[in-house]
């Protein structure tokens, strides 16, 4: 049984922290010869980063911490047992995973251990969010967020130290330097040995010493419980295995050098010093170490007889086991609901009047300006503690966001175009959308993107008039809601509130000010289609911007006794399949409408998904046609942008064919 970690590195404190930082390395060394037996798949070793493990002694069990693949020790000082690993690497059932992520990719929610993603230095955005949200609570917690040398590189690193500064949090970056990104050494390329990073947050410290270590870590902390804000602790150690399995670091780098690194094993050094000052008996140390791997042979010999993941599972959590939340009816009069900017803004004035615990976060969305469509204009007067302006970037916005949910906090964040969400796609694809699933749903991260998206405005051109769905729709785990009336606009902007899972709400510009009479209000479930129209000739599936031209469309059919049903998707994630199905059995022709490009547009989606089902198939009299705009980008020139965008004719144009 793994010993309990103590609060102080005393003289017990020390033996316990070289029995986990041995029991670590005894690990390592038995994933790798189970990988050259072929028992498993790949390993990533810890070997010579042992000492970190002292971080934990210096951490509350409510502190966070957020580590990347390369923290054994410190999981194993965090109260992850060696069996839970070798489940891990094993990829079983009852891994933390259970068997859906690479072992090194620790979580465990109730051990405050944040899933690790592969993507490097994605875990230092969430991480300031997490010390944010922290803040924000008035609690003394601290965020441990540990980061390799290579992976100090990434904008997003540099963006969460900037974060941290701003906004003075507690969070304590740990730079784990061993000198090596893969066979690339960092030496002239890391931002400390730059100048780059100010020496008032740094600490630079030799991290083969676990004392030099903790006492780093105990003063950092100190820093951060007291209100002083980051810190970053260089540590400099030495990697004494191959990058991973697929690796052989003796390519590329010297005997000379490997041996140099052998000679500062940190478990040698530790071991050493405690027997200098008699707290070690090397009889006894070497009967520990026997004990030890013994322990680690049982350990795997037992996992490797665990359960194996079941397939007919795989799919689960993507989403919160279809959760669809109640049934609410937002707090609105029809009168706040005349356009979609004036719904949404007042549904978030309401919900911030109700609940203490969300945030609002984005570029320009304080008060006076209120957003640059002014969606939150007013809500800094009235929630100056909970609405703020965001620094010019989106991975910032969206990143944060994933630690204040992982804090209980409801993040809801405005991006001004959808456009702008490249910067943060990371952020959207390896931590948003996959936090539930890869970690069977132990960790989720509910949060409502807002985005005004789409074109028939002249003048936006690309990067103003995107639309993209089909990109999002691709992302598996995230909500999509295209409201098309001020009402749904309230109705799906309030299930979103009530969901469990992150949504992306996208407004369409064109008709996000075009006042539309309410008479009702109500929440509107996700994956739940608007008959907008009922007609028996052909069905229209469409949303968004698109649906104007729709209804003209059916409008013109009418002259010509042609009747058709409008289906508003409202969500394209989850999608409502059977609505379309219902009214296509009626009238045996299908055309969808939207303004994404035509290639792996969400519509090919839709007529794939309503074609290759033969019990859908039989359904149609006629091949099912897509309008779409051209595959090109959203030009400047109106002229040019009415000749790539839908229209009305082409959309009557594929009615007479479907007809025909």
């Amino acid at each position: 049984m793994e010993p309990t970690v103590t609060a102080r590195l005393d003289g017990l404190a020390a033996r316990q922290l070289l029995y986990i930082m041995a029991l670590s390395r005894e690990g390592d060394r038995r994933e790798g010869l189970l990988h050259r037996q072929n028992k498993g798949w790949f390993q990533v070793s810890a070997m010579g980063h042992e000492a970190l493990a002292a971080i934990a002694f210096a951490m509350r069990p409510s502190d966070l911490l957020f580590p990347y693949y390369r923290d054994r020790p410190l999981a194993l000082a965090r109260g992850v047992t060696n069996y839970e690993l070798a489940l891990a690497y094993l990829a079983k059932r009852d891994s933390s995973s259970g068997g859906r992520q690479m072992p090194g990719h620790y979580s465990d929610r109730e051990r405050s251990i944040f899933s690790v993603a592969t993507p490097t230095a994605s875990q230092c955005l969430p991480a300031a969010g997490a010390a944010w949200g922290i803040k924000l609570d008035h609690k003394d917690d601290v965020v441990i967020c540990t980061v390799g040398d290579a992976s100090t590189r990434q904008g997003e690193f540099y963006e969460a130290v900037a974060f941290a500064v701003q906004e003075n949090l507690p969070v304590i970056f740990v730079i784990e330097d061993n000198r090596y990104g893969i066979s690339t050494p960092t030496k002239h390329m890391l931002p400390y040995r730059l100048g780059v990073l100010g020496d008032h947050i740094v600490n630079h410290i030799d991290g083969r010493d676990p004392y030099a270590v903790y006492s780093a870590a105990i003063n950092a902390i100190a820093r951060g419980r007291s209100g002083e804000g980051p810190s970053v602790l260089w540590c400099e150690i030495d990697r004494l295995a191959s990058h991973t399995s697929s690796d052989d670091q003796r390519i590329y780098r010297t005997a000379d050098e490997l041996r140099e690194d052998l000679q500062r094993d940190p478990i040698d050094g530790l071991a050493r010093r405690l027997m200098r000052e008699g707290q070690l008996d090397p009889a006894e140390w070497e009967a520990e170490l026997a004990e030890i791997v013994e322990k680690v042979d049982s350990d795997y010999r037992k996992a490797a007889v665990a359960p194996e993941p079941d397939p007919r599972q795989v799919t689960l959590h993507i989403r919160s086991h279809g959760y669809q939340p109640p049934p609410t009816t937002p707090d609105l009069l029809p009168e706040e609901c005349g356009t979609i900017v004036s719904a949404v803004n007042n549904l978030l004035h309401r919900h911030l009047e109700q609940n203490d615990h969300t945030v609002l976060f984005g570029e320009d969305i304080q008060d006076p300006k209120g957003g640059v469509f002014g969606l939150t204009r007013g809500l800094s007067d009235r929630f100056p503690d909970r609405v703020f302006n965001a620094p010019l970037s989106e991975a910032t916005i969206v990143g944060s966001a994933v630690g204040l949910a992982a804090t209980g906090w409801l993040p809801i964040i405005e991006v001004q175009f959808i456009d702008f969400i490249c910067p943060a796609f990371n952020q959207l694809v390896t931590h948003i959308s996959s936090l539930r699933w890869r970690t069977c749903g132990d960790w989720s991260c509910p949060l409502i993107m807002i985005a005004p998206y789409g074109a028939y405005l002249p003048g936006g051109s690309l990067w103003h008039s995107e639309s993209n769905e089909g990109f999002w729709a691709h992302i598996h785990g995230l909500n999509i809601a295209i409201p098309s009336t001020p009402e749904d606009a309230a109705g799906l902007l309030q299930s979103a509130i009530d969901s469990n899972d992150p949504t992306l709400l996208l407004l369409p510009k064109h008709v996000f000010r075009k006042r539309i009479p309410t008479t009702s209000l109500r929440s509107v479930p996700f994956g739940k289609a608007a008959t907008r129209r009922s007609g028996k000739d052909v069905t229209l599936v469409s949303w968004g911007n698109c649906l104007e031209l729709c209804d003209e469309a059916a409008r013109i059919a009418t002259q010509n006794s042609i009747e058709l049903e409008i289906i508003d998707l409202r969500t394209i994630a989850p999608c409502d399949y059977e609505a379309i199905s219902s009214s296509v059995e009626k009238t045996g022709r299908l055309v969808v409408v939207h303004e994404d490009a035509r290639t792996a547009g969400f519509g090919q989606t839709i007529i794939a998904e309503m074609t290759s089902h033969p019990e859908r198939f039989n359904l149609f009299l006629s091949a099912p046609i897509l309008v779409a705009r051209e595959d090109t980008p959203v030009p400047y020139n109106p002229i040019l942008e009415a000749a790539v965008l839908p229209s009305v004719q082409q959309i009557l144009t594929a009615i007479k064919t479907v007809m025909e």
